[in-house]
């Protein structure tokens, strides 16, 4: 799959604060690539240099003539003014001069039916949706999103999710959207980058990660030898890691792998499951 956008070396400080240090990306088109990191790591800077918000200290950005529109930190919006004469206002500033596509958008985020309604009387999802909707004004071939979900219900977390893929499938979209929120990226993501204290851990797609994640139990113990020798006669597989540590491909139980410890006198002192989720792969990530 080609790439769409492709950031390369790009460093960011303010003042003495580096923000982005040496950050180099490649999103695939058509995906819907998740920036993942913790608060302060430095997502909504890169979301910032890549929409031309911000200049970096060095380093570039490449899109091509692919389109680019955004949605970071908080929608903006006239509150005096409908949904559909936001969009007017939006198309206007994009010196587009004809406002058939409005209909359109607004049902795709459904926003369809609140006519002449003012936006400062809409909910805190409302406003969102309208705010995706005036990103993809000008029909844009890559979106970026910052912390789209952030605060809404479970109900508004739905409805975001079901358009995002929605509008990725109908028209082929890329979207790139940074979360903390992993379960609910991982529903949609078919790529990550992980960043941590301005810097890029790791690109990986979310096939790779799923691939890579069968479940596995982690045994720590006096003998590998005696365990192993336990393991096979039970037709377990597994793998060993270390003097003192064996990986478990197979299905068992604490209470069964102690049993089995005692039977063979050898002593179990850790046994843990690999944690397979996003949020696992990602801590594992960070910490090493």
């Amino acid at each position: 799959m080609s790439n769409i956008l492709t950031v390369s070396n790009v460093c960011k400080s303010y003042g003495k604060n580096k923000v982005l240090d040496d950050v180099s990306i490649s999103v695939p088109k058509g995906s819907i690539y998740g920036l993942i990191g913790k608060n302060g790591a430095g997502k909504t800077t890169l979301m910032r240099v890549i929409a031309g918000l911000q200049i970096p200290k060095s380093g570039s950005t490449e899109h091509g003539k692919n389109r680019l529109g955004a949605l970071i930190n908080a929608p903006a919006y006239y509150g005096n003014l409908s949904a559909e004469e936001n969009l007017r206002a939006q198309f206007i500033t994009l010196g587009l001069t004809s406002y058939e596509a409005i209909p359109e958008l607004l049902k795709l985020v459904k926003l369809d039916h609140t006519g002449r309604k003012a936006v400062r009387n809409f909910s805190f999802g409302m406003k969102q949706r309208l705010g995706i909707a005036i990103a993809l004004s000008g029909n844009p071939d890559i979106v970026l999103m910052d912390e789209p979900i952030n605060g809404l219900d479970p109900q508004g977390i739905i409805e975001i999710r079901e358009i995002i893929i929605d509008i990725n499938r109908q028209k082929g979209t890329t979207f790139i959207i940074s979360s903390h929120l992993l379960d609910e990226l991982s529903k949609i993501a078919t790529d990550y980058a992980f960043i941590d204290h301005g810097r890029i851990l790791k690109e990986i797609s979310a096939k790779d990660i799923t691939d890579g994640s069968a479940k596995s139990y982690i045994a720590t113990v006096t003998d590998t030898s005696g365990i192993c020798t336990a393991l096979d006669s039970l037709g377990k597989n597994y793998e060993i890691i270390s003097d003192t540590k064996i990986r478990i491909r197979d299905e068992i139980t604490l209470g069964q792998m102690y049993e089995l410890a005692q039977q063979n006198g050898i002593e179990l002192t850790e046994f843990t499951e690999n944690d397979t989720t996003l949020e696992g792969y990602y801590i594992n990530l960070v910490e090493g």
